[in-house]
């Protein structure tokens, strides 16, 4: 067990709620991008059975276990044919920011419901144990989807960061871009494993969840505050 401890990025304890947010997480996300590109009218991931939430039609088991031991990972990406689209650069950009936005979404959805519970301070006594846990897996559901959102967004192939901006470039910057392509998982690599590029990079950028999850908890205390929600939970739990 100590073993398994030292061999885990999360606590060992902690890993049902995680591997089930990671499961919800890495599905929404890769949905969004398919039902994105479905819309714009390219048919190669609803072809492939990708455009459902179904974990077992998203999820990459070296990714997940990845996450897992080093903190990162990674879901089977989605096919998309931009050639499909009608306006393939700016649907591009849409098709892939939908997967980070889909995750910042979630987050969003975690902090209310986190909101709504705080108000609802009888539930942390008559019902303590079942709120505890719901508390807990609502906790990692923020976290990993803040970090997803921002993780993403790394203009580093194959990241959803480095296809917008790859959409947004003149078609000469495009071609010379891709010309390094092959570069970008390797310096993405270096990144994640050797801690001293980990502690200037990542890790910069992983502690702006904080500031972002204090702004959306901001909004919704101002966006919701009038609301009797002691009476709204009592009606809905009724």
């Amino acid at each position: 067990m100590e073993f398994l401890e030292k061999l885990t990025w999360y606590p060992l304890a902690d890993l049902p709620f995680i591997v089930l947010v990671l499961m919800i997480a890495f599905s929404v996300h890769e949905f969004a991008h398919a039902y994105a590109a479905y819309k714009f009218g390219d048919m190669t991931a609803y072809n492939q059975g990708r455009v459902t939430l179904d974990p077992r039609s998203h999820l990459d088991i070296v990714g997940t276990l990845l996450i897992l031991i080093a903190g990162f990972g990674w879901a089977r990406p989605v096919p998309v044919n931009r050639g499909h689209f009608k306006h393939p650069r700016i649907m591009g950009i849409i098709v892939s920011a939908a997967g980070p936005l889909s995750n910042l979404l979630l987050a969003v959805i975690g902090i209310l419901i986190v909101y709504v519970l705080n108000q609802a301070e009888w539930l942390y006594t008559d019902h303590a144990g079942v709120t505890k846990a719901v508390i807990h897996f609502l906790y990692y559901l923020i976290l990993m989807n803040t970090m997803l959102f921002l993780f993403n967004l790394i203009p580093l192939p194959p990241l959803d960061g480095y296809r917008i901006i790859q959409d947004m470039l003149p078609q000469r910057q495009r071609i010379r871009l891709e010309q390094h392509e092959q570069w970008g998982m390797f310096i993405f690599l270096l990144i994640v494993f050797i801690p001293q590029l980990r502690m200037y990079t990542l890790d910069p950028l992983f502690s702006l969840s904080v500031p972002i999850r204090a702004f959306i908890q901001s909004l919704m205390e101002l966006v919701f505050a009038p609301v009797d929600w002691k009476r709204f939970v009592i009606a809905f739990l009724r």
